[in-house]
């Protein structure tokens, strides 16, 4: 006589709330990264509750070292803890996100020094759009219409928020530019890192190998930071490790359809830190032009997953 047929176990369900608060907690602490940067940065003096008084500005060079080896010190305990191998890993894939990932920073710590955080943090969303131009250059994808009019909405957010006939806000505009750039590199890498590699080596390696290259570069523009300052440069490794983790954490509850969305609250923290800090109100142009950029990289990730679930229907 046969067994019976051992029961089914019901598919997990995804817990999309949880992760839509995930992923929400998450863009705090990445507006709070690069709040602590543009603190350090800034062009001007800033004084934050006595903190900073008249040191110095540091150099981005010297703060995006900050980032990455704070950053490496939190990844590294819990690394060790959970006995993460090196062996086998894809060094050439892991150099090339964090060459890609260390020009971003580096490029938007230098670009939040000039412009006010929400505008800075609005460009840099176009990173999926140069994301979608660098697979079309090197992976040979293919790009239809909505992709293409995706594109261009929000490159025109873009220009609104950059404001090209201000003369002063060019050059730290196409800074911001420049990290959107250079992130959509590291969003392609980071795909082909995620189909190979687990959540803690990629954090771990990058945080490591990251800290030794802005090391590096910072050296030639060093200058000693005061104690206000050490605490300021933890702050930016901190928060966003804590981020990365929050947002592991959302992706493994949730559908990453339901939660992408979320990921643009970063835009209001950044607008309401700079009020609350740096006493800055966001102009209407900013506004409109990131209205234009989230629009655009919303109908880009929406032509992503019908073009994704019509393909596993094939």
């Amino acid at each position: 006589m046969a067994e019976p047929a051992a029961p089914i176990a019901p598919p997990i369900r995804p817990r999309n709330l949880t992760g839509a608060a995930y992923v929400t907690l998450c863009c705090a602490f990445i507006a709070g990264s690069t709040l602590c940067a543009k603190a350090l940065g800034a062009a001007r003096e800033i004084e934050i509750e006595g903190l900073l008084q008249q040191a110095a500005a540091l150099h981005p060079l010297q703060i995006a070292f900050g980032r990455f080896f704070f950053g490496f010190l939190v990844i590294l305990p819990v690394a060790l803890w959970k006995r993460v191998s090196l062996a086998g890993a894809p060094w050439r894939l892991h150099a090339g996100r964090v060459v890609a990932g260390w020009l971003g920073v580096s490029f938007m710590f230098a670009a939040v020094s000039f412009l006010p955080l929400a505008d800075a943090t609005a460009i840099s969303f176009l990173s999926p759009l140069f994301a979608m131009g660098l697979a079309i250059l090197f992976l040979g994808e293919r790009v239809g219409p909505w992709r293409w009019a995706a594109a261009a909405i929000a490159f025109a957010g873009a220009a609104v928020v950059a404001q090209p006939g201000a003369a002063s806000f060019q050059s730290a505009a196409f800074l911001a530019l420049a990290a959107a750039a250079s992130m959509g590199a590291e969003l392609v890498l980071i795909k082909r890192l995620a189909d190979r590699e687990p959540a803690l080596r990629i954090l771990l390696l990058n945080n490591a190998l990251a800290a030794l290259l802005a090391g590096a570069a910072a050296l030639f523009v060093w200058s000693p930071p005061t104690g206000a300052q050490w605490l300021l440069l933890a702050g930016t490794g901190v928060f966003m490790v804590t981020a990365q983790s929050l947002n592991l954490r959302g992706m493994a509850v949730a559908e990453a359809s339901f939660i992408a969305p979320f990921f643009y609250a970063t835009l209001l923290y950044a607008a309401l830190y700079d009020w609350l800090i740096f006493h800055e109100i966001p102009a209407l142009t900013t506004g409109l032009g990131a209205a234009l950029i989230v629009a655009g990289a919303l109908i880009l990730g929406w032509r992503e997953r019908r073009a994704a679930t019509h393909a596993l229907k094939c």
